[in-house]
């Protein structure tokens, strides 16, 4: 059974680099034709994605948000980071992380999520 769950601090000051941790439990990160993304959701807003890693370590990033993302993995733990810098309130939502066979999927009846965790920006 495929389950990804996210991890990181729900609260984040103006400034700051947020950090979040998803593991997959269900497979290898290494091992597939996948792609495992994050995705956020601002209060009153729709899906966003914001980027991807694939199963060969290669990362895809929404152009918009590049300058201030990086994803990383640490295939020892089957896990995937998001890195994104200079948080301001903009970037307070639901942050969520997938596993699909295609980039920049926000459809949440496709693929596999994580139930998201929350991120709160603010001093």
């Amino acid at each position: 059974q495929v389950q990804l769950q996210e991890s990181g601090p729900g609260l984040v000051k103006p400034s700051q680099t947020l950090s979040l941790t998803c593991t997959d439990s269900g497979g290898s990160i290494t091992a597939g034709a996948y792609y495992w993304s994050w995705i956020r959701q601002p209060p009153g807003k729709g899906l966003e994605w914001m980027g991807a890693i694939g199963s060969s370590g290669t990362t895809y990033d929404k152009t918009s948000l590049k300058s201030r993302t990086s994803i990383s993995r640490d295939t020892s733990k089957n896990q995937f980071t998001l890195q994104l810098r200079s948080v301001t309130p903009e970037d307070t939502a639901v942050y969520y992380c997938a596993r699909h066979t295609e980039k920049g999927v926000v459809t949440q009846s496709r693929g596999y999520w994580g139930q998201g965790t929350q991120v709160t920006v603010s001093s």
